[in-house]
């Protein structure tokens, strides 16, 4: 039975520049990166976009870092409004704006060579009711879905607490909804999610789930407060987590999240790896 596979999200080191991110990422010794696409960190929507992906995927080969791409950043879109306009915006304009923005994610995705593409669904709006924001969901995700796969690229969605699509049982759902999805949508799974929403027991979810696994996610959490906290905090036992990841001979990326945690990002990273490292080997010693 194999180690995991950690690697770490960029959105925790969002004040250092990407080239130097990734060397302290790989100087930790994570086998990955989980790069959210951003104004600062490998711009998706810069006119150069393509060149500054190639300048990426030479520097993820020389320090030998797999890759996962995430598609969380906050005003990227849209200056005035966190994480819009989602695939359930009230606009066309506004959904087409997000399904453009995936596809490029494919892209870049397959340039690079990540193991997934990671995103969300999204807050429904007021305006919105609720059987027409799934509607605009499932054409969504399917166009995104048939245009990464055509690219050899796996498209996985993560449930967010508070989202249309906030637990497994959503995922499988929106998986039922045609054979695109049925076929070729693979899960995100952040087992503190899971712990938040009070889903099931995190560990549990991984072993349901298991097929279905593009990445997973993981940090420390609180039940009920959706506050990524480093792994050393928090009430969620991460323990039982590791062993049935291991339990289940998963081999893609396992990313710490730790958004709020950018302004200590080279004391966090290496602490992180250290004491999932040290909490792996207890928990299948």
């Amino acid at each position: 039975m194999s180690t995991l596979r950690y690697a770490y999200n960029t959105n925790g080191c969002a004040h250092h520049r990407l080239p130097d991110a990734l060397r302290l990422i790989a100087a930790a010794g994570y086998a990955g990166v989980a790069l959210t696409l951003d104004w600062h960190h490998l711009d998706p929507l810069a006119p150069d976009w393509e060149r500054r992906t190639e300048e990426v995927g030479r520097q993820l080969d020389e320090l030998q870092l797999g890759c996962v791409i995430e598609t969380g950043a906050r005003y990227l879109l849209d200056p005035r409004t966190k994480h819009e306009p989602t695939l359930l915006h009230p606009s066309a304009a506004g959904r087409a704006r997000r399904v453009a923005f995936l596809k490029r994610a494919a892209d870049i995705a397959h340039r690079l060579g990540a193991e997934t593409v990671s995103c969300w669904a999204g807050v429904r709006q007021a305006a919105v009711g609720k059987r027409e924001a799934y509607g605009y969901l499932v054409d969504g995700m399917t166009e995104v879905v048939a245009y990464a796969t055509e690219r050899g690229v796996t498209i996985s969605l993560e449930p967010e607490p508070g989202m249309l699509v906030e637990t497994n049982a959503d995922y499988l759902q929106l998986k039922q909804a045609n054979h695109v999805l049925a076929k070729h949508l693979r899960l995100a799974l952040d087992v503190g999610h899971v712990w938040v929403t009070g889903e099931g027991d995190p560990a549990a979810a991984v072993t349901t789930h298991a097929r279905d696994l593009g990445t997973v996610a993981i940090e420390g959490m609180n039940r009920g407060v959706h506050l990524h906290l480093p792994p050393h905090e928090g009430d969620m036992e991460l323990g039982p987590v590791l062993r049935n990841l291991r339990a289940i001979d998963f081999r893609g990326l396992v990313c710490l999240e730790l958004s709020r945690e950018s302004t200590r990002a080279h004391l966090a990273i290496p602490e992180g790896i250290k004491y999932l490292r040290t909490l792996e080997g207890t928990a299948v010693g």
